[in-house]
Order: structure tokens, then sequence, then C-alpha cells
């Protein structure tokens, strides 16, 4: 087959951006034991999830030697030197690359996507199959009709920094040997109570440091992006770990939150959509290259299978769809499709009970000659009233259900 890959930026890597986590099983599934050869920074041995307050976390995680062994589970990554790599590998296997060239629109032919118009002077180029992968605000899915504008709980922004930093110092200051990782996930204070998550993640030898958050919800509270960046580098429970770095990058990107009552469209005739362009995040699990992955291998089976029949309709592509839906990126896009929308709805999981979980921790581990029992006691008067102990347990409830 004849494959052309089109890159906006100057080399693959250098327009894009994720917090930084690469999953092992489906990058293996298209390149067998790449990671001797990729660009990696760290498998992660650690992951840890911290529900902060202003001046306090409750942590929760899992650290397991195995995944610290081949074939491991994830890794840190940079896009910018990942992805070059990753380019190379089509290349050689006799893809073309075509690197600053932005595509403009889709060609349509008797409502057939044929193609696509390019800025280059005679940019049009011509092909059995599209496969769009232009990111959550996909301009080109949107002009086919495939989706409307999206609305601003449906998308999140996300700011982050590379911080450059001492290898030995970051494998001290996270409790790490040689070649291993630790990602962390922060929840609450780390965005103000406002629905979203911040992360720092350990590279080889930098840190990514990152939050994001709903953009309905930085409109509402009149947040800009960088103060709370700036806010998560300042907070008492970070700022040890980052101590001593040195910005080297800043980065900012949109993430699809709308989950699966948010996907578009995907498959047309002569056209296919994969990754972030069809909404493909499991905000929950703060998954979204996996997904992506997982994708574009769907829609290279629907594409040889349409070479195979000599037909490249929407009844043939839609083989995609079926297999996307039908693997573990549809069935979790389902499991969770009310989750963003729930939390987004009840602000009070971010804004008082995270700092209820902290306060009550605060108060059962202090020692100051109260028993535990009137610790006990203690907390769940803190909780309120009759009428708020019945609302905690409503809104446990609910969250369960919107999670089972």
């Amino acid at each position: 087959m004849n494959v052309l890959l089109i890159e906006r930026g100057e080399y693959p890597g250098s327009k894009n951006v994720m917090g930084g986590v690469l999953y092992r099983k489906m990058m293996e599934d298209v390149i067998p034991e790449f990671w001797k050869e990729a660009p990696l920074e760290r498998p992660i041995v650690e992951q840890r999830f911290m529900m902060m307050d202003k001046e306090s976390a409750v942590t929760v995680g899992y650290k397991g030697m195995e995944w610290g062994q081949e074939p491991y589970n994830n890794f840190t990554v940079l896009r910018a030197k990942f992805d070059q790599w990753f380019a190379g590998k089509a290349v050689e296997q006799g893809a073309l690359l075509v690197n600053e060239t932005v595509v403009l629109e889709c060609i349509v032919e008797n409502g057939k996507v044929v193609g696509v118009r390019t800025d280059r002077p005679d940019g049009d180029l011509y092909a059995d199959v599209v496969v769009l992968a232009d990111g959550v605000n996909s301009l080109l899915a949107k002009s086919l009709g495939f989706h409307k504008e999206f609305r601003p709980d449906e998308v999140a922004l996300a700011t982050m920094e590379i911080i450059k930093l001492d290898k030995k110092t970051i494998e001290d200051r996270f409790n790490l040997e040689e070649n291993q990782g630790t990602t962390i996930e922060l929840f609450g204070d780390a965005t103000k109570g406002i629905l979203g998550t911040g992360f720092l993640y350990t590279n080889k030898d930098t840190l990514s440091l990152g939050v994001g958050s709903l953009l309905s919800g930085l409109i509402k509270h009149k947040i800009k992006p960088y103060e709370l960046l700036e806010y998560v580098k300042n907070h008492p429970m970070i700022r040890p770990y980052i101590a001593g770095g040195e910005p080297v990058e800043y980065l900012a990107h949109m993430i699809p939150e709308g989950g699966y009552k948010s996907m578009p469209k995907v498959a047309g005739n002569g056209v296919l959509v994969v990754g972030d362009a069809a909404q493909l995040v499991n905000a929950i699990h703060r998954e979204g290259s996996n997904l992506a992955m997982k994708s574009g291998q769907f829609a290279a089976e629907a594409v040889l299978l349409a070479k195979e029949r000599d037909d490249y309709s929407e009844a043939t592509l839609n083989h995609y769809k079926t297999r996307l839906m039908s693997s573990f990126v549809g069935q979790d896009m389902k499991k969770y499709k009310d989750s963003t929308h729930h939390f987004d709805k009840f602000p009070q999981y971010f804004d008082k009970y995270i700092p209820m979980v902290n306060k009550a921790a605060s108060q059962m581990f202090t020692v100051d000659g109260s028993s535990k029992w009137e610790k006990q006691k203690k907390i769940w008067r803190d909780v309120g009233t009759a009428g708020e102990k019945f609302k905690l347990a409503r809104d446990a409830y609910r969250a369960w259900k919107v999670m089972k």
C-alpha cells in the first residue's frame, strides 16, 4: 500500500503534547519489543494518587518490582523524542513522511472523501482512504459534519512544564533505583477544587509537571491555566519534589473529556477518525495514548479489509467502529460514560469531600491523648447534621453507580 503521513510540525512530535505515559501492551502490538530501541524515559514501577488539601495530602498507591522488568507495564516518554522515532519506523516500512504541511480540508466528491487539500502549492492529494488524527478539536471531522463545536464542559485544557533536574536527585527524592520511574496523580486542591487533575512524572533527568481542568471550570472560576500551574508548583506537597529544578519547556494541550457521549462519527465514505479526534480518552483512569494507538491499529485493519474488497464505502470502513467499540476502548468509554458529567455537576467531591478526608486523617493520626473511639466520634460529628450525613452517603452511592 502507498501510505502518506502528513505532519504539520517541523518534525513528528514537535506539535504533540501529552502528560507523558506510554502503555507497553498497545505499542507492543504494533512493534514487538519496542522498548529495546525506542527513546523511552523510565519504566514506571510506582503509581501514586494524592488527594490534596491546601497543606496536606492523603496518598495511596502501588509499587511493584514486576513493573521494572521486561516486558514492563508503562513508561514515561517525551513526545518530541519518541514521535520522531515512531514515525521513522513507519518510514522504514515504506510510508512517505511529509513535514511542515497543514491539511486545510478534506476533498469530497459525490459524498466520498477522496483526498486532502494542503497549504502547499498544488497541494491537493488524493487517496482511497483518509485517516484523520488531527487532535481533540478536529476541524477536519467537524467540516465533514461528524461533530459539532464541543462545549466547554466537554474539553479540558492542560498546561505543563518540563523541569530539568539531576538524575540522581530524582531517584533520591522519589525513592527509586536506576531505570525506575514514578507517576503521581494529583486531585483536589491541585485544581483548586475544579474538576480536573494534576500530575508529576519522572523522566531520566527531567520531571513532567502539569495540571488540567475542564474549560467550563476555568471560565466559571475565572482562573487562567498558567496560574493553576504556578499554584501547583508552589503547593507545599509538590514544591520539595521540584526544588532546584530548572524549567526548560512549557506546553499546553486540549484534552477530550466528554467521553462516550461526545464521540463523533468515526467512519464515513473514504474516511476514518482516530485518537483524540475521536474523543478517545478515559478521563477517570487518565488514559489516552493507549486508546489512540489501538484505534490506529483498528483503522489500519479496516483499510486492509477495504482494499481487499476494493470497497472504501462507509459500510466496509465501519468495520473499524465495530472493532473499536467491542474492544477495551469502547467498553471503557461506555463504562465511564456518565462520570465526567457527574463529577462536574456535583463539585463537592473535589472542593468538600477531599478536604474532609484530609481533616479526618489528620485527626485520626494526631496523638493527643484522646482515644481512637473519641476521634472517630469527632470525625463523624464534623461531617455535619443528619441531613449532611445523608447527602454524603447519597453522593458516595452516586459516585459508585457511575463508576461501577
